[in-house]
């Protein structure tokens, strides 16, 4: 297994990541023919509407072979609304490359999916893409890293000229300089011109110090003023980045092929194979101990399901990170988070759209199966005499929502079902029926992402359908202390209903969620009807009082209570519990939350008053504000509510030269006078 790498590319939208990817692949001789974004001919953007946007919308996995190794590659989307495929992809891959733009370096998505590695703690390296556009400063992307991503950049290389005078890169290990001459891929070497010599001292010697500070044989070389050998550097260095201590940087220009084969030969030196990280750690769902998975083919066989997809030719793939053992293609495996048996069927290497089958599946392989039916994403798979829960993964909450309905009676199943498979892939996409209204509600992480869901329901599965206009997901909280009682009693003859609970409510933390606390002492209440009283009130908590929204962050503690022998049941508690929770909310002097977006505008200078003006009407608190040469970065936390149909307001108002990334923060009070009009709509 040291022959493999299991990496991810992941950066800012527009940094160019597909564009590396597809180098890496031709270089690696899995495509002859170098796919362009521009023109829709890439191989992992194959998606109908990723080639027509521009875009990465799923995530993409490849396998290509680079000095007798193993690479499997996932291309992620880097636009907000999508950040779940980055999540599902950074908890299975041992490692990553974080592209950056020359020119706008560290930039708000960026944070995000560093912040996402951070968690999983995936060892990265840094790639500074398009080196020859204007304003590009290696220098102060460098600087971006340390500063905004409290990480420890290394440079290994750096670039001659910068612009249009962009020629190559000097590798700063092996002291050559790499010079591409026009149209040709290859590099030719040859040694460091002497305009760079003073430059290149410079930068070699703060490498040769930082990698020498983590490694303890290296520090008295270097104090010593001995020589340190390339393969001693290399090592200390390979060692740093797996532990997360040190971030190699390199750079190039992915659109003319510059410096992809030294970002070839780093993923191969630097980044870990699956015997580097550590040992993953699991539960056993019986005993409920810690059990800590080692990869090797020699032990059982565990795998974590990270992605399904619904394949028009081949039907449902499931796609699978094997972290131990191997199984057979036909074997039978054990869903231990469903708890049920399941048949793997034909197993399959993924190179994008393309695939070829597999005879089996082995510790360390990234590959997708079909036959797993009631497999899901973040379940895990083991044999059933050795069953193992591997740590599922976290999705965030969807922030907006819209009614959907079919554009005929006949075509009502027909959309149920597409929903349904569009949710089994996307865990951040949810559908639930509106009681109330009986409308279908779907809701996503932002407009892009349902206009995305709605258009592949068109294309894929051939469903029309009306939508509403995309409305905002709010949420509700209590602000006080309270003490209600809930009770349900009936009787009509025979056996009747009896439910009795008091319940003390009180506020949390923003984000601490609800927590249930039992309090009955003396058999008050029976102990097989306390379940039920917190089923009531969990019921309870997905409608609030105010607007019908979700309630959040909530201690709910059953102090007190009566039951009858005879006319108690699980039902009575559950509606009394229900009750008592409802009572309590309209007590605890509740709110209305909004969520609250993370905006980052990118503008030129001489549109900074518009575009500060426009975001103060929209209700921003803004904070930051940057100057990178004569564009101005503006940060803001703006109500999601106010941000509808931003995107043709900040065009007409900068005639189309600004930019802007979004992204959920936190949930804020709706501000009094407006919370009239929002429960009204």
């Amino acid at each position: 297994m040291n022959d493999i790498r299991n990496i991810g590319f992941i950066a800012h939208i527009d940094a160019g990541k597909t564009t590396v990817t597809e180098r890496v692949l031709f270089l690696s001789g899995l495509t002859h023919k170098i796919g362009d974004v521009d023109d829709g001919t890439t191989v992992m953007d194959f998606m109908d509407q990723e080639r027509e946007r521009g875009i990465t919308i799923q995530s993409a996995a490849a396998t290509s072979m680079w000095r007798d190794h193993r690479v499997n590659i996932i291309d992620t989307p880097g636009h907000v609304d999508f950040t779940a495929e980055v999540e599902r992809s950074l908890r299975v891959l041992d490692g990553g490359v974080v592209v950056f733009d020359a020119v706008s370096g560290v930039q708000s998505q960026t944070e995000t999916v560093w912040r996402q590695a951070d968690r999983y703690g995936v060892p990265r390296i840094c790639f500074v893409n398009k080196m020859d556009r204007t304003g590009a400063n290696f220098e102060r992307v460098v600087e971006m890293i340390r500063d905004r991503l409290n990480a420890n950049p290394v440079p290994l290389q750096m670039p001659m000229g910068s612009d249009s005078d962009f020629q190559g890169v000097i590798d700063l290990l092996e002291e050559k300089a790499l010079i591409y001459p026009d149209q040709s891929v290859e590099a030719d070497e040859v040694p460091i011109p002497e305009q760079f010599r003073e430059e290149y001292l410079d930068y070699r010697n703060a490498m040769i110090e930082k990698v020498a500070e983590t490694d303890d044989a290296l520090s008295i070389k270097y104090l010593e003023g001995e020589d340190i050998t390339t393969d001693e550097l290399r090592s200390a260095l390979r060692r740093s980045t797996i532990n997360n201590r040190l971030v190699p940087v390199l750079c190039g220009t992915a659109l003319r092929t510059k410096g992809i084969q030294p970002l070839l030969d780093a993923v191969i030196y630097y980044l870990p194979s699956p015997l580097d990280v550590p040992h993953i750690k699991g539960i056993h769902p019986k005993k409920g101990e810690e059990v800590v998975i080692e990869a090797s083919e020699d032990e059982p066989f565990s795998a974590l399901a990270f992605k399904v997809v619904t394949d028009p030719y081949t039907g449902r793939l499931v796609y699978l990170r094997v972290y131990s053992g191997k199984i057979q293609s036909g074997s039978t495996v054990f869903n231990v988070t469903k708890g049920q048996k399941e048949r793997m069927g034909r197993i399959l290497r993924m190179f994008a759209g393309r695939r070829e089958e597999m005879d089996d599946l082995r510790a360390g392989d990234i590959a997708a199966t079909i036959g797993l039916k009631n497999t899901f994403t973040g379940d895990t798979l083991t044999l059933e005499s050795n069953q193992i829960l591997l740590e599922s993964i976290r999705f965030p909450q969807p922030v907006i929502s819209m009614a959907i309905e079919p554009k005929s009676q006949a075509e009502r199943d027909k959309l149920t079902d597409a929903l349904v498979k569009l949710g089994e892939e996307d865990p951040t996409f949810v559908m639930k029926f509106d009681k109330e209204t009986g409308q279908t509600i779907i809701a996503g992480m932002g407009e892009l992402h349902l206009e995305v869901l709605v258009e592949r329901l068109k294309r894929e599965f051939t469903v029309q359908a009306n939508v509403g206009r995309p409305r905002v997901s709010y949420r509700e909280a209590i602000t006080s202390f309270t003490r209600a009682e809930g009770r349900f009693v009936r009787q009509s003859g025979g056996r009747g209903q009896y439910g009795h609970v008091v319940l003390e409510v009180e506020p949390r933390e923003r984000g601490e969620g609800f927590l249930f606390e039992d309090k009955i002492v003396g058999g008050k209440i029976p102990k097989e009807y306390i379940s039920s009283v917190q089923a009531g009130i969990k019921d309870c908590l997905e409608n609030g009082v105010l607007g019908g929204y979700v309630v959040i962050d909530v201690k709910a503690t059953l102090v007190d209570g009566s039951y009858h022998e005879v006319d108690s049941s699980e039902m009575a508690f559950k509606i009394a519990g229900s009750l008592g929770m409802r009572e309590a909310l309209k007590r605890a002097n509740p709110i209305l939350l909004e969520p609250m977006m993370s905006v980052e505008v990118v503008t030129p200078s001489e549109f900074l008053g518009e575009i500060l003006g426009d975001l103060s009407g929209r209700r921003s608190q803004i904070g930051n504000m940057e100057i990178q040469g004569d564009i101005q970065v503006v940060s803001a936390f703006t109500p999601l509510s106010e941000m509808f149909g931003y995107a043709t307001d900040t065009r007409s108002i900068t005639q189309g030269r600004a930019s802007y990334t979004m992204e959920f923060d936190h949930y804020e009070p709706v501000p009094s006078s407006l919370v009239e009009k929002v429960v009204r709509e």
